[in-house]
């Protein structure tokens, strides 16, 4: 049995930023106990960079990389998964606009 897709989604929000779900259930193994694997992608407007990405690609397991800082991701469910993921990007969006504003403030 291969992978089948359970989720694709990829976006431009209204900021112009890059959100990419890509789910696929496979076959539980070394590789995969859970029997899942993913992608979570967060690049922000015309940096082409991914800031936010959750993944669980063999043999790093669950992980998550934000910004240049890369750590274990502790997995329970896919719903938390995703909550965790969007919660990240609701504060590298935050983060980012902070910085335009004050940014702006300094000309």
């Amino acid at each position: 049995m291969g992978a089948t897709l359970l989720r694709q989604t990829k976006y431009i929000d209204a900021d112009g930023d890059l959100v990419e779900l890509v789910l696929w259930q496979v076959v539980r193994s070394a590789k995969y106990p859970d029997g899942l694997r993913y992608r979570l992608t967060f690049v922000p407007a015309g940096t082409g960079v991914p800031v936010v990405l959750y993944d669980n690609h063999h043999p790093k397991g669950h992980h998550r990389h934000r910004g240049r800082v890369e750590q274990p991701y502790p997995f329970t469910t896919v719903a938390r998964l995703l909550r965790d993921f969007l919660r990240d990007v609701r504060r590298v969006k935050a983060a980012i606009k902070n910085r335009r504003t004050h940014d702006e403030g300094t000309d």
